[in-house]
C-alpha cells in the first residue's frame, strides 16, 4: 500500500500565525480530521525563521483516503480561515509504499 504524505506551506498575512492556528484549534477541525479513514498525521510546524510561514504535514493511507478529506464538511470552514488569513499556499506530494 502507498501512503500519502504532504508537505504543505501557507505564507499568512503578517503577525497573523498565531490567530489562525488558534482559529484552526478552536474550530474543532484537526479533531475532526483526525476521525477521517485513513488519516495518519496532520500536524502544523512554526518556521522559527519567519513568523508568517507555517508548515502542515499530513499524512493518509491511502491517495483515496486524502481525496476524500478534501471532500469533507469541515474544510469548507477551514477553506474560509484560508482565506482571512494564508496569502500563499505550496503544496509537495510524496508516495511511500509501507
Amino acid at each position: 500500500m502507498n501512503t500519502i504524505l504532504l508537505l504543505v506551506t501557507y505564507k499568512l498575512k503578517q503577525n497573523t500565525r498565531s490567530v489562525f492556528l488558534d482559529e484552526i484549534h478552536n474550530s474543532g477541525i484537526v479533531e475532526s480530521i483526525k476521525q477521517e479513514a485513513g488519516f495518519l498525521r496532520y500536524d502544523y510546524y512554526p518556521n522559527l525563521k519567519d513568523g508568517n510561514t507555517l508548515l502542515l504535514v499530513e499524512e493518509w493511507a491511502t491517495e483515496e483516503c486524502q481525496q476524500k478529506h478534501l471532500q469533507a464538511p469541515h474544510m469548507n470552514k477551514l477553506k474560509e480561515l484560508k482565506e482571512l488569513y494564508v496569502l500563499d499556499t505550496s503544496v509537495k506530494k510524496y508516495c511511500s509504499k509501507i
